[in-house]
């Protein structure tokens, strides 16, 4: 059975123990490291496979797409002043922008089609920027993958840096995660 400070001092904190093993987030090039060491019995990669459909991911987006959290995308992301084709596959991609976040007084949806004053819409032109936000833990965040574009005028700031880091499995002084303080954002 490996200890915690094993996985700790590996940089290693979402940690699920199961039957004869475990199941970790992490990076290939940590399970690569860990791979070589003579006591790890097996390591193995749990990704989905691009075309390997997630309902989760992304629920407003057709079947067509057999979007994963691994595999996702292309996607294209609205920016203002930009025009998208309006179809029954990206009608789903961009309803939510497009009725709720646009500002659009009299927007609807009947029968899988957009109308925008009553009329039908084929294409539609953003009024302002959207982003695709990601969360640090792609398999434990709940981001844009599952609940779509932020408007910017949702916007309230940018991250600049770390300024603390948290190990709640951690215990007492190993609770922080002293190498990720202070750390710059790009």
């Amino acid at each position: 059975m490996l200890s915690e400070k094993f996985f700790r001092d590996r940089g290693i904190t979402d940690i699920i123990n199961i039957e004869g093993g475990y199941t970790v987030d992490t990076s290939p090039e940590k399970a690569k490291a860990m791979a070589a060491l003579d006591f790890i019995s097996e390591v193995r990669l749990c990704t989905l496979m691009p075309g390997e459909a997630e309902p989760d991911a992304f629920p407003k987006a057709p079947a067509v797409y057999n979007w994963n959290r691994d595999n996702f995308g292309p996607l294209y992301i609205p920016k203002a002043g930009a025009t998208v084709a309006i179809t029954s596959e990206t009608l789903p991609l961009y309803q939510q922008a497009i009725l709720y976040y646009e500002h659009n007084k009299h927007a609807e949806v009947r029968n899988g089609k957009l109308f925008i004053n009553g009329k039908e819409i084929d294409q539609y032109t953003f009024k302002q920027n959207y982003y695709f936000m990601m969360g640090d833990n792609r398999h434990n965040s709940l981001d844009s993958r599952y609940w779509g574009f932020v408007p910017e005028d949702h916007l309230v700031g940018k991250a600049i840096l770390v300024w603390m880091s948290a190990d709640t499995d951690g215990s007492l002084l190993d609770k922080i995660r002293w190498d990720r303080l202070f750390t710059v954002i790009d």
